[in-house]
């Protein structure tokens, strides 16, 4: 019985430790991207660890079918939770570009009230003269700034692009602030 348990132990340790070692690895990819090296280096320090003592469990006996099963099924987890953390931790910077044909000046102005910085730039459309709302913000408060928009116009246009770093201006001083 008791070595029954150890062998059950063995194979949730597997999954487990397969769950950390690929959240961390998720983790330490987004930090190389997004600039953030000692972070990385952090990180890379412990997913390696886990990482070889779960492949050193999968290598002392390699024809036990659960073994890599409890190792594939552990990778896959941790490819879906190393994504979700991501997400919740919503580290870093986002540049979003917002068109509206609704009134886009006075949104402007709605969105500086709200402490977003806002560079309005002139564009052409198909449809004519359109105006480009270009606010760079936290990750963590895009979510505010979603519910102002579509608040203001459901049908607006926005894209989101990763920013790796920022220097000056209006988010600077914001960013200090809150």
């Amino acid at each position: 019985m008791q070595e029954m348990a150890v062998i059950i132990g063995g194979y949730f340790f597997i999954f487990f430790a397969r769950i950390l070692d690929v959240s961390l690895m998720t983790m330490r990819t987004l930090m190389v991207v997004r600039g953030q090296k000692l972070y990385a280096a952090i990180i890379g320090f412990f997913e390696v660890i886990i990482y070889i003592v779960a492949l050193g469990k999968i290598f002392n006996d390699l024809s036990n079918p659960l073994n890599l099963i409890s190792y594939a099924l552990g990778f896959a987890t941790g490819n879906y939770v190393g994504s979700w953390l991501e997400e919740k931790l919503a580290v870093g910077t986002f540049t979003v570009q917002v068109i509206t044909l609704k009134e886009p000046l006075a949104l402007t102005e709605i969105l500086r009230d709200e402490g977003y910085g806002v560079t309005v730039i002139e564009g052409e459309g198909r449809e004519g003269r359109r105006y480009i709302l270009q606010i760079i913000l936290q990750r963590k408060r895009f979510k505010h700034l979603r519910k102002v928009i579509d608040e203001w116009d459901q049908e607006s246009f926005w894209t989101i692009f990763d920013a790796r770093s920022t220097r000056g201006g209006v988010f600077t001083q914001s960013r200090k602030g809150k």
